[in-house]
């Protein structure tokens, strides 16, 4: 392939938070920036806390990202053509986000018997008394879905790759586990028996517990992971390219008993990986999929991904250890990879550069390329290695301190927020941007 470069930007961080024309807008500078993918985090609705990785739905877009005039462009006759053949996961989400906040947003665990172990004739009874409001979430699917599909094909027509990610697991307070429990790993009472997370490790000593619930391989293996097949086929639909987060879960799996509460007491379990990735490149044969592989990688996680030929990912922010193995040092950087600046969960490139003392600094720059001020050397560097896609978040093209930066992992406030305004972009930057692309035959 030809090698290219991107930006990462969520579209909640676009000047107005929305996919208005502010999307258009930003596929011609992308196009005029000689880029060629956009990618982005989850679009899927979050929680209140606003993280894209944890989400009311695994299928459902995010509503808030409709503009306010939204049903404006609204056609009846398309939507009603629409619900002659509605998406599999539409009539559940509907009846769960009516019940949420007919329920005080209570998680579904919590809600009346009737309703949380999903009694029929209680739930036709309450989808008959409520058909407005679920009408409405579905019209805002259906516009969603078609306001989507009308950005993909002008980022196409412009030869830019849309760049999906897909989270491994799914939170628990969600449609999907509440729609369909047999699918995880739930107790008698419908609570998790054993909740995800990783060990600990050099940088939290009692490491990190997500709190979703496990899958339940076996029965989804006996229905031919349909499940999953059915949420690459809503992911495929909408990106020309997905990542699949915390890759190294379909090798194997952190599983901590719901009781603890930390990770700490867990332990590794083997995941049939394989046999899904193998139903899903036979069920989608023009996928393409990036492996998420950061972090301490096993031989096992290694050998899965080169079994499907998979790109992993290196981050330069983590590239200057000065030990002989980094994968990710500048010398390191392979083909088959996509190579980022920093990602979302990173501080921006100057405001990493920044926190580092002076002796530091003056050392990482003498790895990078003269290119100006940071965080551009390290931009250039990226740009330069012989990674197959490269990736710069938005805040690193624009040259902005931490400040920008759009999330701190394991802290719950100010996170998620950020949006840039179109002042920020001078008007000599996609030119530059274009120069340096070109010059490494990234177009």
């Amino acid at each position: 392939m030809t090698p290219r470069a991107g930006l990462l930007l969520h579209p909640t961080s676009l000047p107005s938070g929305v996919i208005d024309t502010d999307v258009e807008r930003l596929i011609d500078w992308v196009a005029d920036s000689g880029l060629g993918i956009w990618q982005m985090l989850p679009l899927t609705p979050p929680h209140d806390d606003l993280s894209p990785y944890q989400s009311l739905s695994a299928f459902a877009m995010n509503p808030a990202l409709l503009p306010g005039a939204w049903q404006q462009q609204f056609v009846e006759a398309d939507f009603q053509a629409y619900l002659q053949s509605p998406p599999a996961w539409l009539e559940d989400f509907a009846l769960f986000c009516v019940l949420k906040s007919m329920h005080n947003q209570a998680s579904w665990s919590d809600w009346p018997d009737p309703y949380k172990y999903r009694d029929s004739a209680a739930l036709a009874a309450f989808t008959d008394a409520h058909q407005p409001a679920m009408m409405t979430i579905k019209r805002q699917q259906f516009a969603l879905s078609q306001r989507w599909q009308a950005i993909k094909e002008y980022a196409n027509a412009k030869q830019i790759e849309l760049f999906g990610d897909l989270p491994i697991f799914v939170a628990f307070d969600s449609a999907d586990v509440w729609a369909h429990p047999q699918e995880f790993l739930l107790d008698e009472y419908l609570q998790p028996s054993f909740v995800t997370g990783v060990p600990p490790d050099y940088f939290s000593e009692t490491g990190q517990r997500w709190g979703n619930p496990h899958y339940n391989w076996p029965y989804m293996q006996q229905t031919g992971f349909q499940w999953w097949l059915d949420r690459m086929g809503q992911s495929f639909a909408l990106f020309d390219l997905v990542r699949i987060d915390h890759f190294r879960g379909l090798e194997a799996s952190w599983y901590i008993p719901a009781s603890e509460p930390t990770a700490m007491n867990g332990e590794w379990r083997n995941v049939p990986g394989e046999t899904l990735l193998a139903q899903i490149m036979s069920t989608y044969p023009e996928a393409t999929l990036v492996a998420e592989d950061l972090g301490i990688i096993t031989p096992e996680v290694v050998a899965l991904k080169k079994a499907f030929d998979l790109p992993g990912m290196a981050v330069l922010q983590f590239g200057f250890s000065g030990l002989p193995d980094n994968p990710h040092a500048p010398t390191s950087l392979e083909t088959r990879s996509v190579v980022y600046t920093g990602t979302h969960d990173n501080d921006t490139s100057l405001g990493w550069f920044n926190s580092l003392a002076p002796d530091t600094q003056h050392w990482v720059r003498g790895q990078l390329p003269d290119g100006g001020d940071m965080p551009w050397p390290l931009i250039a560097c990226a740009v330069a290695s012989p990674a197959e896609r490269v990736i710069v978040p938005m805040q690193d093209w624009l040259g902005l301190g931490a400040e920008a930066r759009m999330n701190t992992p394991g802290t719950i406030e100010h996170n998620w927020l950020w949006r840039f305004d179109w002042s920020d972009l001078p008007d000599d930057l996609a030119p530059r941007i274009r120069d340096l692309v070109a010059g490494h035959g990234r177009v």
